[in-house]
């Protein structure tokens, strides 16, 4: 199993910028693919983007596509997100996700091991 710990999030005005982290532990000797979700108030659960096992591959929802980065250090177990020209519509629990695999992954239902979700609220 992958234990995810994740650091980051907060306030922030429009247009500026934060950066989570997601720290993972346990058996992360084999390869594993990452995800990145957020959930506002009273909306669904969306993909943010997703990321695989070597970090050459990555997607991105049309939403943040230019705005944000996700990017992962192996040798530290840890990925990360980049998150400029923040907008209030950004305002979000974001989530880390992880599953096994080398490949990149789309959905939810795909990943097995979740963050515990960091607060992003952006004010206009």
């Amino acid at each position: 199993q992958v234990q995810l710990v994740e650091s980051g999030g907060g306030l922030v005005q429009a247009g500026g910028s934060l950066r989570l982290s997601c720290g993972a532990s346990g058996r992360t000797s084999s390869s594993y693919a990452r995800g990145w979700f957020r959930q506002a108030p009273g909306k669904e659960r969306e993909l943010v983007a997703t990321i695989n096992w070597s970090g050459g591959s990555t997607y991105y929802a049309d939403s943040v596509k230019g705005r944000f980065t996700i990017s992962r250090d192996n040798a530290k177990n840890t990925g990360y997100r980049q998150m400029n020209s923040l907008k209030p519509e950004d305002t979000a629990v974001y989530s880390c996700a992880a599953r096994y695999g080398l490949r990149r992954y789309a959905k939810a239902d795909d990943f097995d091991y979740w963050g515990q979700g960091t607060q992003v609220t952006v004010s206009s």
